[in-house]
């Protein structure tokens, strides 16, 4: 609540009791230790404080491929937020092979269809546009649209 509100020095704090506890009761490795390392590293990137958020989001990335193996959602999910990072940065050629990654596997084990998988794909076409690579961009951008337009459809 206090991320989303933006106050983030009360949210800071309990993210790290709440890292703290998982660690000591459930252990370093633990997929819930994960979860916690990216929803800290989440609140320092929204701060703008990569160096602080790169650490925890390469942990968390380590902790679920060796949990869940190389091509589970939360690997990818991990690889997205990892790209999202490197791309605010400006580090373009470090955050493409993660969406490409992230999105392979998203397909790979939800489904060409997946909202997961149009989510991914406008990410990357953000990334492609600040490239230069419209025509690319454009493409990925159109795919996700008709995904979300597909997912609309079959709500109703």
């Amino acid at each position: 609540l206090y991320k989303a509100q933006g106050l983030y020095d009360k949210a800071e704090p309990l993210y790290k009791r709440s890292l703290e506890i998982y660690e000591k009761t459930l252990g370093q490795e633990h997929p819930d230790v994960a979860l916690s390392l990216n929803n800290l590293a989440l609140l320092y990137r929204a701060q703008g404080l990569y160096d602080k958020a790169e650490p925890l989001y390469k942990r968390s990335l380590e902790i679920r491929e060796k949990t869940f193996g190389q091509e589970h959602p939360y690997v990818a999910q991990s690889l997205n937020n990892l790209a999202l990072l490197y791309k605010a940065q400006g580090l373009y050629d470090k955050a493409e092979p993660l969406y490409k990654r992230s999105l392979e596997i998203y397909e790979k084990t939800l489904g060409q269809e997946h909202p997961y998988v149009a989510m991914v794909l406008k990410n990357y076409a953000k990334l492609l546009r600040k490239t230069g690579k419209k025509a690319e961009a454009l493409k990925l951008e159109d795919r996700a649209k008709k995904i979300r337009n597909r997912q609309k459809h079959t709500r109703n």
